[in-house]
């Protein structure tokens, strides 16, 4: 597992017991996010906290609109735009 990938559970959890005040669930890469148990209120936090966190926000950095459907293709996409050390 990459640094990214646990920044971004680290970050979905916290977004989830600030949201749910419960533990997380389980994240796979099959995971589809639109069944995580968040409300796009609570995705749009998600995202936020993201950019805070690790300083960049690919939906923004993108000049194509993309959706990511699964865990997996959520990291990817946020590994893509990462900026380069």
């Amino acid at each position: 597992m990459s640094t990214l990938e646990t920044s971004i559970r680290n970050v979905f959890g916290q977004v989830w017991k600030q949201e749910k005040n419960t533990d997380a669930p389980e994240l796979t890469p099959d995971t589809v996010l639109l069944e995580t148990g968040l409300d796009s209120l609570g995705f749009a936090i998600f995202v936020t906290s993201l950019d805070e966190e690790l300083g960049f926000d690919p939906f923004t950095l993108s000049d194509e609109a993309f959706y990511p459907q699964t865990f997996a293709e959520f990291v990817a996409f946020y590994e893509r735009y990462q900026p380069k050390a």
